[in-house]
């Protein structure tokens, strides 16, 4: 048998539990989207060193495939630069595998939350378009380490957004959170 302090001391525990869970999930899942923004931006890094490296143009190309979006880099193969038609004809090939943000951060994916500003202070707003790269949905780096200018936005689950812009002149990625609270990007 339990005591009367034995049941309400437990019965306590156990509200405070309950009412803490909604704060640590939302946590948790902030987390893994910051991780995933950051994922994102290492890849592109990789792409850029990878074309400094090779002195050839390296891309990162942004699908849609169902709900979500894959992506995978390739190298150019006729020094024009990567381009689509040239991925389709097989001159620009593979270098590195498909791939979607979902199959490692679980919750985690390119998209934006409804009337969002855009993380650039002089450019659009994702709107329904998460990977805002110009005409194309491919971020390219050059031998010089210069890139195609944008910025792909990342969405969590419960409201955790991200973006990762890239600098052409440089083709730097920096990371920055969105305050839903100030309505400001902050970087991360």
């Amino acid at each position: 048998m339990f005591s009367l302090t034995e049941l309400v001391f437990a019965l306590g525990l156990a509200t405070i539990g309950a009412a803490a869970l909604p704060q640590l999930l939302t946590s948790v899942d902030d987390i893994r989207a910051a991780g995933a923004a950051r994922y994102v931006a290492a890849r592109l890094q990789l792409a850029r060193m990878e074309a400094v490296g090779r002195g050839r143009s390296v891309a990162l190309r942004f699908a849609r495939s169902g709900g979500s979006f894959t992506f995978a880099s390739y190298i150019d193969g006729n020094r024009d630069g990567v381009r689509s038609r040239d991925i389709l004809d097989g001159v620009d090939y593979l270098l590195q595998g498909s791939e979607r943000l979902p199959d490692r951060f679980a919750g985690v994916d390119f998209g934006a939350l409804s009337g969002l500003p855009p993380a650039d202070p002089t450019g659009t707003a994702p709107g329904a378009d998460p990977i805002r790269l110009g005409s194309s949905d491919m971020v390219s780096f050059s031998p010089l380490g210069t890139s195609t200018t944008g910025t792909l936005y990342l969405k969590g689950r419960r409201d955790a957004q991200y973006a990762v812009r890239v600098f052409g002149e440089t083709g730097k990625a920096r990371t920055l959170k969105f305050n839903k609270r100030s309505g400001q990007w902050k970087p991360l």
